[in-house]
């Protein structure tokens, strides 16, 4: 069956995901502290919808529940939502252009360079707010940024960048990169404990500015990227292939790793480092859908934003009122699923 042939199910298929989504963040509202049920919580945020909140009475709710949730659990689960997508989105093209299923968002040392840039604010700058972010934000974003450029440019040769030189790139900067945030951390033991909390990643902290940040960044990325969803396809026959049938493999490239970058950095900046997000979840959606990109990519933004909001939900209720970060949360869930991974590789290779 071709895929348009299956583009009426696929359709079907993704307005079930962005329902399921949809009740996930409802769910999610109801976890707390404060008591505030499933119900309520569907009044509160579907009054807040520009077509119905004329029809949706919000009467008999206390004012202090509808606080809690609209400043203080609301943003942090749009964050979550906006960043699992991101996270998977990138981790997709990753693996298409990397030709690589063990590739992730944080493969070219963007996390490395954001903790670095983070580690450095925490133990020599002051905290102030820059732009609308906190400069610990801001400086993690410009070391993300920073160290790609960096790579890129260690990797390019001529006006090609080879894939396996890139990856290598990567890893080597961002080992690099790692052994001064310990240089760092060791000599400013006092500050060891919030860049070890940091490179776990939170939510914590997560505000409507920083939502409205990821969502001018986020959604016309992803949008761009799934633009290149049926070059992404043609690149998984190799290089020399897909230029034969007319990609400009050099500009797919380039295109792709410029908006993950910006993505990744913008996520990373607000949200810490958060793991294997970006690896499980493409993979999940592909023994679902298919390999077609087409399908993968959007299928990936809406089960990353949803399995994200599941963990940081957990992270933030297994222990009350403290929270684990929420990439232990994500690690738990993703290493075995890496390891199932490897073993169905070993045994289609043995």
């Amino acid at each position: 069956m071709t895929f348009l042939q299956k583009k009426g199910y696929y359709k079907r298929f993704f307005i079930a995901g962005v329902c399921i989504l949809l009740l996930v963040v409802i769910g999610a509202a109801n976890f707390g502290v404060a008591d505030i049920s499933f119900k309520q919580s569907a009044r509160i945020i579907m009054s807040k919808i520009p077509i119905i909140n004329g029809i949706i009475n919000t009467s008999g709710i206390k004012t202090t529940s509808i606080i809690i949730l609209l400043q203080l659990r609301l943003p942090r689960i749009i964050l979550a939502c906006l960043v699992g997508a991101a996270l998977s989105v990138v981790g997709a093209s990753f693996q298409g252009i990397f030709k690589n299923p063990m590739a992730d968002p944080f493969v070219l040392g963007v996390s490395s360079g954001a903790a670095l840039g983070a580690s450095i604010t925490m133990v020599f700058l002051k905290e102030i707010e820059f732009l609308g972010l906190s400069v610990i934000a801001f400086n993690a974003f410009l070391g993300a940024i920073v160290t790609t450029f960096l790579v890129y440019n260690i990797a390019k040769v001529g006006r090609k960048v080879p894939i396996t030189t890139l990856l290598l790139a990567g890893i080597s900067l961002n080992y690099l990169l790692s052994s001064i945030i310990s240089l760092i951390m060791t000599f400013n033991r006092e500050q060891i404990e919030r860049i070890i909390m940091w490179t776990m990643g939170s939510f914590s902290t997560g505000s409507w500015k920083e939502v409205n940040l990821l969502l001018i960044i986020v959604i016309p990325s992803i949008f761009l990227i799934t633009i290149f969803a049926r070059d992404l396809n043609v690149m998984l026959l190799g290089e020399d292939n897909a230029r034969s049938l007319g990609v400009n493999v050099e500009g797919l490239k380039k295109y792709i790793l410029i908006i993950s970058t910006i993505m990744i950095a913008a996520v990373v900046s607000v949200s810490g480092i958060i793991g294997f997000v970006g690896l499980i979840i493409p993979h999940g959606v592909r023994m679902i859908t298919g390999p077609d990109n087409r399908v993968v990519i959007p299928f990936s933004a809406i089960a990353g934003a949803i399995f994200l909001i599941i963990c940081d939900t957990l992270a933030r209720s297994l222990v009350p009122p403290s929270e684990i970060p929420v990439g232990i949360i994500t690690s738990i869930f993703g290493v075995p699923f890496f390891i199932y991974l490897l073993y169905k590789t070993k045994k289609k290779v043995f």
